[in-house]
C-alpha cells in the first residue's frame, strides 16, 4: 500500500510558559511502523493526544484517509479508526477479561460473542488470552495483551503505542513485534513511542525526531546506530557510562528471611528474601512487573514493617524503624510511581523536595520549614540533573515523566545516602537522561554508597550492577556476579528464581 495514511501540518499547541509543539508536520503511511523519538519533554505526548483526540491544537492541521481530520475526542478518533495503547494500563482489576475489553467499547455485544470474539483475535494474532480470567491474577505482559486486543476488535487503520515494552520480558517483547510486524503487513499503520533504541532499529521503517516541540531530524532507523539515533533526539553527544573508580568494602545492608504479607489482594507476599549488600556495591534486582517489586521496597524503606524476618544497617537492626528513622541512619529510597508516591501532583518542586529531604538537609530553622533553604535545594537538584523546567516554583504534574523522574532520583542522590534503593530509575526516561541517572548512580557507590537497582530493563542492570539476583513470585534468587552472566540464564532466573535457589540447595 502508498501514500499517507496520516498526514500532519504544522500542528502547534503551547501552554503557559512552553511551546510542547511548534509546527510540527510528518506523514505515517499504510501498512508501517512509523518512530516518534525525542527527549522527554519534547513533544511527544501532547502530539499523540491531538492524534488521539485528547488535546486540542492551536494551529495546523491533519488529514486522515485524505479528509480533514480533527477529533473533538477520544470517541471520535476511535470511529476514524484510530487506536491507542497507553504507557499505564486502564483495566480494572477485578473484572475479567471480557468485561474490561467490553468497558472500552461503544457498543459491546452479548458477552458470550465478546468472549468468542477476544478469543478468535487473540489466537490470530499470537497473544492468547482467556476472556474468563480475572485481570489482577494477569502478569503485565497478559494485561498489555488486554489493552492491544480492546484496540484490535476495533479495526483499526493506525495503531499508536506509547512505551509498550516497558514491563515486558525479552520473551515477550519478541511475541508483541511479532504480533505488529502481522499487524503491519494487513495494512495497519502503527506510530511506535519508544525509548529503547535498539527495539526501534528492529522493529521501525522510518521515524520522526522531536527536539524541543520542533521536527528536527527523520532517518531509517536502520541506518543508524542506537548512539546516533541518540544523538539526533538531544542534538550532540553524550558520556559512555563509566564504572570505574569503585573498589568494594565493608557489607552495610543485611536483609534475612524477610517475609511481607501481600500489600494489594492481587500482589505477591515476600517469602525469605534474603541478600547482604557492600560499601561500593550495586546490585541489580530484576523481575516482571508484579513479582514483589513494589513490596521489596516499602519494606527495605520502611513504609511497611515486614512480617518476619530483619533489615540490619551497620550491624544494627532497623527491622521496626520507619522511613524517616531509616532515613536518618542513611537507608534513602525512590520508588517506582512518581506521581502521586514519590511526588504530590499538585505541589510545587519546592515542596516536593521537602517530602524527604528534611531528614538530611538543612530544610528547617528552629522547627520552622525555611522555605528559602528548600528552594535552594530543589534549584540545585534541578540544576545537578538537568531537569527541564522553568523553575522550583512549577507544580509536579507539569513535567514530563522523565524529567520528574530525574527530579525524584536527584533528591535522594543528593542527600548523600548510604544506602539508596531505586526501583525502575530511568522508566520512561530518554537516551540521554537514563545515561546520566545511571552515571549518578554509578558515581554515588563509586563515593562508598550502597545501591540496589530494582528494575525490568535488563540491559540497564547488565550495565551498571556487579551483582544480579531475580525477583520471582516474592522469592529472590541467589545473587550472581553479571560478568560472564548470559540472557539465557537470567530469563532462567526471572521465570523461576526460587525453583533454582531450590534446586541448589
Amino acid at each position: 500500500m502508498t501514500g499517507s495514511l496520516l498526514k500532519i501540518e504544522g500542528l502547534t499547541k503551547a501552554y503557559p510558559g512552553v511551546v510542547a509543539n511548534d509546527g510540527v508536520g510528518f506523514e505515517v503511511a499504510p501498512g508501517k511502523v512509523h518512530a516518534l523519538l525525542g527527549e522527554n519533554g519534547a513533544g511527544k505526548s501532547t502530539l499523540v493526544k491531538m492524534i488521539y483526540g485528547l488535546v486540542k491544537p492551536d494551529a495546523g492541521q491533519m488529514t486522515f484517509l485524505g479528509t480533514p481530520y480533527t477529533p473533538a475526542e477520544p470517541r471520535a478518533a476511535r470511529a476514524a479508526g484510530v487506536a491507542m495503547v497507553f504507557q499505564h494500563f486502564s483495566l480494572f482489576e477485578a473484572l475479567n477479561v471480557a468485561e474490561n475489553v467490553a468497558l472500552g467499547m461503544e457498543n459491546p455485544p452479548p458477552m458470550r460473542d465478546l468472549a468468542e470474539r477476544i478469543r478468535a483475535i487473540s489466537t490470530a494474532y499470537g497473544l492468547p488470552l482467556d476472556p474468563a480470567r480475572i485481570v489482577g491474577d494477569l502478569s503485565a505482559g497478559e494485561r498489555q495483551r488486554v489493552e492491544i486486543i480492546r484496540c484490535l476488535l476495533q479495526d483499526p487503520k493506525l495503531l499508536i503505542m506509547d512505551e509498550p515494552t516497558s514491563v515486558l520480558t525479552p520473551q515477550e517483547v519478541e511475541i508483541l513485534f511479532h504480533t505488529l510486524r502481522k499487524l503491519a503487513a494487513e495494512g495497519t499503520a502503527i506510530l511506535y513511542i519508544s525509548h529503547k533504541l535498539e527495539e526501534i532499529r528492529s522493529l521501525c521503517d522510518g521515524a520522526t525526531i522531536l527536539r524541543g516541540g520542533k521536527v528536527v531530524a527523520s532517518c531509517m532507523p536502520r541506518e543508524k546506530s542506537a548512539r546516533e539515533l541518540a544523538e539526533l533526539m538531544v542534538g550532540g553527544e553524550f558520556a559512555a557510562t563509566d564504572r570505574a573508580g569503585r573498589k568494594s568494602g565493608a557489607v552495610i545492608l543485611e536483609v534475612a528471611r524477610l517475609n511481607l504479607p501481600p500489600m494489594t489482594q492481587f500482589g505477591p507476599a515476600l517469602k525469605e528474601v534474603s541478600f547482604t549488600l557492600a560499601a561500593g556495591e550495586v546490585l541489580g534486582i530484576g523481575g516482571v512487573a508484579g513479582n514483589g517489586q513494589e513490596e521489596l521496597l516499602a519494606t527495605l524503606s520502611g513504609e511497611r514493617p515486614s512480617g518476619a524476618g530483619t533489615v540490619t544497617l551497620h550491624e544494627q537492626d532497623i527491622s521496626d524503624l520507619g522511613p524517616n528513622d531509616r532515613r536518618r541512619l542513611g537507608l534513602l529510597a525512590a520508588p517506582e510511581e512518581r506521581l502521586g508516591h514519590a511526588a504530590v501532583p499538585n505541589l510545587s518542586l519546592t515542596e516536593n523536595a521537602i517530602l524527604t529531604g528534611t531528614v538530611r538537609r538543612p530544610l528547617t530553622r528552629n522547627g520552622f520549614l525555611n522555605m528559602g533553604a528548600a528552594r535552594r535545594f530543589a534549584e540545585e537538584i534541578i540544576k545537578g540533573f538537568d531537569v527541564r523546567t522553568p523553575g522550583p516554583h512549577v507544580a509536579a504534574r507539569a513535567l514530563s515523566g522523565g524529567n520528574l523522574q530525574k527530579f525524584v532520583i536527584g533528591r535522594e542522590v543528593l542527600q548523600a545516602p548510604e544506602v539508596l534503593v531505586v526501583n525502575q530509575p530511568t522508566w520512561g526516561v530518554d537516551a540521554a537522561a537514563a545515561a546520566a541517572i545511571r552515571q549518578a548512580l554509578l558515581d554515588l557507590a563509586a563515593k562508598g554508597a550502597a545501591v540496589i537497582v530494582i528494575s525490568q530493563d535488563l540491559d540497564e542492570l547488565m550495565e551498571i550492577a556487579d551483582r544480579f539476583c531475580a525477583l520471582n513470585e516474592g522469592r529472590l534468587s541467589e545473587p550472581r556476579p553479571t560478568e560472564g552472566l548470559t540472557m539465557e540464564e537470567i530469563g532462567l532466573m526471572l521465570g523461576g528464581a526460587h525453583g533454582m535457589q531450590e534446586a541448589a540447595l
